[in-house]
């Protein structure tokens, strides 16, 4: 069965909807400092908007502990999403039950935080179908449009969708088609890009990708455990012990598969884990022989590798890329990040950021979103998706893979 889209839910004018977004943006002082999210909701809520429906905006922020927290409030955001709307968002501070639903057409209210209630998170089936029917007093219709999420079965996601009917909104279902496309019908030559602090939380991805991609890159932290697999010393650099016999069938996979699997030829190392630390690149067939020795902490792949990616990168028709390549929020080690983003501009065809760290990075650099092909707006979710498992936001809706 195909997702259900707004289409299918036939003219909305004059009907209050509840829309599901994914607001979950960083804040620093009470200040967003990446509205990467909320711009990434407005097609879904202009299109509404535009028929004249009566839209109630529904979020997440953070993990607060099922209570009210100021510091997670979704405030900020609302004010937020006012100015690029270019017209008044109501804020409803109380909860749920204590919010008049009456709007008029095309106004917008956005609730509070919907982690401070338990029941949004909670484990137990008929607690979540409860707060699904209070939220359902919102609407006659729900648009689930927070892909960040739809990996989750929150009542938000999940039973709100079953207690309305229910249709996907346009960011889920453009972040769907290009998804599908990378397990589906990749343009070669395809090249995955992981990087990150952990081997563990690519597992999946590695595991179902491999038969598919003809290079895979590793950088970032993870890229010492593959390291330390091939009998690397790496200092006191990021490693999971536990890993290391996983990656070895890895690299036997890869070779077997005739996959390019590319580890770095030199990292930077530090003598500590901080912005300032005295580092110098090193070649991985010479770490031993460095200064830092058994004390040293790579913190970024070095210019060689990086530039070895760029070009594996840039001559590929589809890339996927999840996973800083070094700790970027220091100027001083994102050199590697900045060259595989650049290299990612230059790709004639298609280049997907996977959403995460990897989205906040490219934005911290200075990139445009338009640089990209696609900037995933939900780490965790685009990688289940890419594990093959099935998501119970996107089920609800109709999706089978």
């Amino acid at each position: 069965m195909a997702l259900r889209t707004l289409e299918s839910l036939g003219s909305l004018a004059g009907t209050a909807v509840v829309v599901r977004c994914d607001l979950n943006v960083p804040l620093k002082d009470g200040v967003i400092t990446d509205d990467g999210r909320i711009r990434a909701s407005l097609t879904t809520l202009n299109a509404l908007l535009e028929q004249g429906a009566r839209v109630t905006v529904i979020s997440h922020l953070g993990r607060p502990d099922g209570k009210p927290e100021a510091k997670y409030s979704l405030r900020p955001v609302a004010d937020r999403l006012s100015e690029l709307l270019g017209r008044p968002v109501r804020f409803a501070d109380g909860a749920p039950a204590d919010t008049s639903p009456d709007l008029a057409d095309g106004e917008v209210l956005l609730l509070e935080n919907l982690r401070f209630d338990p029941r949004e998170t909670s484990k137990d089936a008929g607690e979540r179908e409860e707060f699904a029917r209070e939220l359902a007093r919102f609407g006659t219709a729900f648009v689930s449009d927070g892909f960040g999420v739809v990996h989750r079965k929150h009542t938000s996601v999940y039973e709100l969708a079953q207690a309305l009917p229910s249709a996907a909104g346009s960011l889920v279902a453009s972040e769907l088609e290009v998804l599908d496309r990378l397990t589906e019908s990749p343009a070669k030559p395809y090249t995955v890009v992981l990087g990150g602090s952990k081997v563990s939380d690519k597992l999946g991805v590695i595991d179902h990708l491999l038969p598919r991609v003809d290079s895979l890159l590793i950088g970032g932290g993870m890229l010492f455990t593959f390291l330390a697999a091939q009998g690397h010393p790496v200092g006191k650099s990021l490693l999971e012990q536990d890993q290391l016999d996983t990656v070895r069938e890895y690299l036997r996979r890869a070779e077997e598969l005739g996959v390019n699997l590319v580890l770095p030829t030199d990292v930077e190392v530090a003598e500590r884990f901080a912005a300032d630390a005295a580092h110098e690149t090193v070649r991985i067939d010479r770490i031993e022989q460095t200064g830092f020795g058994a004390d040293g902490i790579g913190l970024d792949i070095g210019p060689e590798t990086a530039a070895e990616f760029a070009d594996i990168v840039a001559s590929s028709k589809t890339v996927f890329w999840n996973g800083p390549m070094g700790v970027f929020e220091f100027p001083e080690f994102a050199a590697g990040t900045r060259t595989v983003a650049e290299a990612l501009t230059r790709v004639d065809g298609l280049s997907v950021v996977g959403g995460g760290d990897s989205a906040a990075a490219v934005r911290a650099l200075g990139f445009e979103d338009a640089q990209f092909g696609h900037i995933s707006t939900g780490g965790g979710a685009s990688l289940e998706f890419l594990e093959g498992k099935t998501l119970p936001g996107l089920e609800v809706l109709g999706w089978q893979a």
